[in-house]
């Protein structure tokens, strides 16, 4: 694992929990010389997750579209990003992102953030994706999206092989340990 992408708020949303989080997956990311793929904006919990990255020394990666550049919307630091790739829309966008890192998280965001995070997760088991998806479920954020896919598996919409490939923790060790372990599940139809 090399390069990881975080799908988080264009907001810091109004719990200092979050940024205090964010701040802690930066430093963790450095830590381990793991390489920040993000969505390349500087404003909310993406300015923060960026910013303390780059004060720390890591890398950061930011994949952005051109609309958003047109609006003014990425990092008033590119030129310190390690990269920047302009896209054409959001949907080359994510796939891109998906393309370039070995793991996706998700911290607390809006539906941006769920959308991304979802659709990595459904490419997962599509056999598109094959890194590990994980929701870093700080102050308990996402324990009902943990209940909405725990009633998807026990309706039979997600098979429970596939639920435990979907992780929610509040611990970056435990994230770690699901990440570096991941065996990417078995694609539907595949013998």
């Amino acid at each position: 694992m090399k390069r990881v992408a975080v799908y988080c708020g264009a907001s810091t949303g109004n719990n200092p929990a979050y940024i205090e989080a964010t701040k802690k997956l930066a430093s963790w990311l450095v830590k381990h010389d793991l390489e920040l793929i993000y969505g390349g904006g500087g404003v909310g919990l993406m300015g923060v997750l960026s910013d303390q990255i780059l004060a720390e020394g890591g890398k950061v990666h930011g994949v952005t579209t051109k609309q958003l550049v047109a609006r003014g919307a990425e990092s008033p630091r590119l030129q310190a990003l390690s990269d920047l790739t302009i896209t054409d829309n959001m949907s080359a966008r994510k796939a891109e992102m998906m393309n370039i890192s070995n793991g996706c998280i998700a911290l607390p965001g809006g539906v941006g953030t769920l959308e991304e995070i979802s659709q990595a997760f459904s490419w997962a088991r599509l056999g598109d994706n094959p890194s590990p998806c994980v929701f870093y479920n700080v102050d308990h954020y996402y324990d009902d999206l943990a209940s909405m896919f725990d009633k998807m598996a026990n309706d039979g919409f997600l098979s429970v092989e596939d639920r435990k490939k979907l992780f929610f923790s509040d611990s970056l060790d435990e994230i770690y340990t699901f990440m570096t372990t991941y065996v990417p599940p078995k694609v539907r139809g595949d013998k």
